[in-house]
């Protein structure tokens, strides 16, 4: 957890001006001490903004990896550590003179640049202005606002519950945002800023791409001059960004785990080259392409190692059959009375901002007798015991393009009539390990520069790197069972052998029933 501590004499260094704010500074495990704007600070100190103390990061990996405890709240500040745009661009004299709350006119004091000094003025032609900066900043620190309990399980929640309607966190989070500026009587402290309504929808076109309208630029928060800008916080067309760079070092570091993967010199040898036909793009110089490369895989290590770890996947699935079986029996009070279902709770961010991981327990003591939720608390208190679903095995595909779908349709045929199992009794959890652009190789996403050509940006291809792997996408097919009989069992893994006979997948690795374990560790 991030702990909060004033320093008096930074502080008094940026007092006065138009609000008379000052800056926090914290002490983050990860990053060091981190210092918030005076206007991040007022957003931070919110109800929503605090809610994110109370949604962990990796969800159901704390019940597998008892130190990965992190939550939202120090994700979203880390984004302010080495925050790309304030290493990239040098504002212009224009734009400094707007910020009437700097004292010496120390601009890189204000935006927290290292050691509190201006950087060299590497790019003036891009007029990267304070407001530019700041709404970066603040798309930064909302940009996970919409999370519920548990963070990505409940987007698969919610999905399942209600599959008709494709609900993202993202768009929660911006509707977040714009509740926490109304109720908490925000505008003003924008203006102060001199932040308008377009660099509020700049901040939420960040957090959430608007869909394409088939025009050569859909934005209206800043024009394509500045589309660079839209790749720090969420880069949609390499990946590479500051988010990730947070998470995987905060997740690593909470999970024991190290990455090698270095972001300072990704910021270092980083600017921005106008590429043809997509405007100006943000290059990085070409001797870092094992760099980017490792950055990439450090997600599919993380992948591998915890986010679809067995258990964590195991646990996730049994708290999600909780959920819908107390769907509507659970609810939460939104705006003008209404009670809203746990599925629906994201349509009102009044009853949003109440949802946390808080909502285990709450299902789990609830003391209503409606048989689904005395069904769903027999689950939770089996997640407690450490009485999981069963894993019946595991296989790859040797077609890439068989689905899990595909799967869970051969099983059926394969489950005999007059057998106890049933389809109901088996999920089927598709684990896949990429590099963040499902089968594409991420790195020829990403456009390089050499020293000798800094002004023209290129895409290395795979033939030029021998460091490359051959494959980028590996799917793993694990079939669980959620009853805990041993004849369901067996039956469940001839079922699975006889499916993957069917669709020419490889042998299935098969586990033992837990009462013929030599130790009860192994199934943990």
């Amino acid at each position: 957890m991030c702990i909060a501590y004033l320093d008096p004499t930074h502080c008094a260094m940026q007092r006065g001006g138009k609000s008379g704010a000052m800056e926090k500074t914290f002490q983050d495990a990860v990053h060091g001490a981190i210092t918030l704007h005076p206007l991040c600070v007022r957003v931070m100190d919110t109800p929503h903004f605090q809610r994110l103390r109370h949604i962990k990061v990796v969800g159901s990996c704390y019940f597998v990896f008892p130190a990965a405890a992190q939550n939202r709240f120090e994700h979203c500040l880390g984004f302010f550590n080495g925050q790309w745009c304030q290493i990239l661009f040098n504002p212009s004299s224009a734009s400094m003179s707007s910020l009437a709350c700097l004292v010496d006119g120390d601009l890189g004091v204000l935006l927290g640049w290292p050691d509190g000094a201006r950087l060299p003025d590497r790019q003036p032609e891009l007029n990267i202005t304070a407001a530019d900066v700041l709404c970066v900043q603040l798309a930064g620190l909302c940009h996970d606002l919409g999370h519920g309990p548990y963070s990505h399980l409940w987007e698969r929640f919610v999905n399942q519950a209600r599959p008709k309607k494709h609900w993202v966190h993202e768009s929660t989070s911006t509707k977040m945002f714009d509740h926490l500026i109304e109720t908490n009587n925000l505008f003003g402290e924008f203006e102060k800023y001199d932040l308008k309504e377009q660099d509020i929808i700049f901040i939420k076109e960040m957090i959430h791409s608007p869909p394409g309208d088939g025009s050569d630029w859909c934005y209206k928060g800043r024009p394509k001059d500045k589309a660079f800008l839209y790749q720090i916080v969420a880069n949609k067309q390499t990946g590479v960004d500051v988010d990730k760079w947070d998470y995987f070092l905060r997740d690593s570091h909470s999970l024991g785990m190290k990455v090698t993967f270095d972001y300072h010199r990704l910021i270092k040898f980083s600017r921005v080259i106008s590429v043809e036909g997509e405007g100006p793009q943000i290059c990085i110089q070409d001797k870092e392409c094992s760099n980017v490369y490792d950055m990439f895989h450090a997600r599919r290590v993380l992948h591998r190692t915890a986010y679809q770890h067995r258990v964590a996947k195991t646990i996730d699935y049994m708290f999600i059959d909780a959920l819908l079986k107390t769907d509507k029996h659970i609810t939460y009070l939104g705006a003008d009375g209404v009670r809203y279902p746990l599925a629906d709770v994201c349509d009102d961010m009044v009853a949003y901002t109440k949802l946390t991981d808080e909502v285990f327990q709450r299902i789990l003591y609830d003391e209503g007798s409606h048989p689904e939720l005395e069904h769903a608390q027999h689950i939770l208190n089996n997640i407690y015991k450490r009485q999981l679903y069963l894993c019946v095995g595991h296989t790859r595909p040797n077609n890439p393009d068989t689905t899990g779908q595909d799967l869970e349709e051969a099983l059926e045929r394969s489950i005999p009539k007059d057998s106890l199992l049933t389809p109901q009794d088996l999920i089927i959890t598709v684990v896949d390990l990429n590099y963040g652009m499902k089968d594409q190789n991420p790195v020829e996403l990403v456009y390089f520069y050499n020293k000798n050509s800094p002004t023209k940006g290129k895409k290395i291809k795979k033939e030029e790197s021998t460091m490359l792997p051959e494959r980028f996408q590996e799917k793993i097919f694990r079939v669980l069972c959620r009853s805990s009989k041993e004849d369901k069992f067996k039956q469940a893994q001839e079922a699975l052998q006889i499916a993957c006979q069917e669709l020419n997948m490889k042998k299935p690795h098969v586990e033992f029933f837990p009462s013929l374990l030599s130790s009860p560790k192994k199934h943990r």
